[in-house]
């Protein structure tokens, strides 16, 4: 699940095509990355995000989808451009790998916020190992776009940064701290106890939670906060969370899994076993068998063409600390370092945790008017954690509506090409 080697050797490959087309046209412009390919926190299929920097009146939006179609980088049909959007872009699916890719003009926001992101990751080495996990639980559920009612990569990192920020233990942000009790923290805050009606996000200095009334004082255009209300740290007056309409769709996944991790680690969990996973993080996430022959087609094509730039190489030292988290067959794992295992293992450790540890952790934070007195809950029979725990559901858990399962990447179907060396027939991504 985590960047490899050749996946980033494939990527630049796609970049440096692209980019060879755009000096062709404007041999002065500036082609630069932005977006999780930069900050290497990119699934395997996710789209690349390129800024041209120039001197135009408009963006020449038009003059590069002409060329681009004319040197046949892109899929005809997948070139469109939207030129009506807040920030207009070229939208294309390279030819040879299929990998997507947006483009826009003179927009320095990306770039800024790519920037933003990595000095993060130098502060809280813990984020990025976060980060992964919590975009593959959104992009299986179809709830990682904003136009298919879930938020963007940037709101949840966001979130994310604030969770490390006002986490209530110091040893929080240590960078050998219990990774599977933050995940579950995270579900838990995110899930429960944040009030969402009245309280914004707040990063800059230092971080805090903020009434809505503040933050729609200094807003532009006369917005008001939105549901998840995010104020952005590079662009005083924005909202981040502004266009995630479906963000209680994304709380009712989050608080789904914080309940079915909350009981994989509880005490007797080892007396109803879930045999259809092979890992506790495995009940939440799935990586499908068609992601894992994506994976293996590009290591057999690009494994051999690995020659990292020293930016790119610096980009990519995260990937040496983090190895795929779930569903990947062992030949897959043999040439990794293991993070699941040590995600395995923390999430593992916090069954010798008091029951109610989790709880008490976070219940403190995100300035909720609701009184958080726990959970009780069945699944495979009756599960009490103690006499103070409330009713979450009656009749067993099931899956919120939000929740997809575990189908991923179902939007776009990979077709056969004959110069694609057997790329897997039906990739759905």
């Amino acid at each position: 699940m985590s960047p490899r080697p050749e996946e980033a050797a494939m990527r630049r490959e796609v970049v440096k095509r692209i980019e060879t087309v755009i000096k062709d046209l404007w041999p002065t412009a500036d082609v630069q990355i932005f977006g999780s390919f930069s900050t290497g926190l990119y699934l395997p299929t996710s789209d690349i995000d390129l800024v041209v920097f120039g001197k135009w009146e408009r963006p020449p939006l038009q003059l590069l989808e002409q060329a681009l179609r004319k040197h046949n980088v892109a899929e005809p049909y997948s070139i469109k451009v939207l030129d009506k959007a807040t920030v207009p872009i070229i939208k294309l699916t390279d030819q040879e790998t299929e990998v997507k890719v947006d483009i826009s003009f003179n927009v320095e926001t990306g770039v800024k916020a790519a920037r933003f992101i990595k000095e993060y990751m130098k502060k809280y080495s813990l984020l990025p190992y976060l980060i992964l996990v919590l975009k593959q639980f959104l992009l299986q559920r179809d709830l990682n776009e904003v136009f298919t009612g879930g938020i963007s990569s940037y709101s949840l990192i966001l979130m994310a940064i604030s969770f490390l920020q006002l986490h209530p233990r110091i040893d929080a942000r240590r960078a050998d701290e219990n990774l599977g009790m933050l995940l579950i923290e995270f579900f838990e805050l995110y899930g429960r106890n944040f009030n969402y009606l009245k309280t914004g996000i707040r990063i800059k200095n230092g971080g805090a939670y903020i009434a809505k009334e503040e933050i729609m004082k200094v807003m532009t255009n006369g917005y008001r906060p939105s549901m998840l209300c995010i104020e952005d740290p590079l662009l005083p007056g924005n909202d981040v969370g502004r266009s995630s309409y479906g963000a209680m769709q994304v709380k009712q996944v989050f608080d789904y899994a914080y309940i079915v991790l909350s009981h994989a680690v509880s005490p007797l969990a080892r007396s109803y076993p879930n045999r259809d996973s092979e890992s506790t993080l495995g009940r939440i996430i799935k990586v499908t068998q068609e992601v894992i022959d994506y994976r293996a087609w590009i290591k057999k094509k690009w494994g051999s063409k690995i020659n990292l730039s020293p930016e790119l190489d610096n980009r990519l030292k995260i990937r040496d600390q983090i190895a795929p988290c779930n569903g990947e067959q062992q030949q897959n794992r043999d040439s990794e370092p293991s993070y699941n295992q040590r995600l395995a293992l923390s999430l593992a450790s916090t069954q010798q945790l008091s029951s109610g540890s989790s709880a008490s952790s976070v219940s403190s934070l995100s300035g909720s008017d609701i009184q958080h007195s726990g959970m009780k809950f069945s699944m495979k029979g009756t599960h009490n954690q103690g006499n103070s725990y409330s009713p979450v559901s009656s009749g067993g858990m099931r899956q919120p509506v939000g929740n997809r399962g575990h189908h991923q990447y179902n939007r776009n179907i990979w077709r056969r090409k004959k110069h694609r060396d057997s790329l897997p027939i039906s990739l759905s991504r």
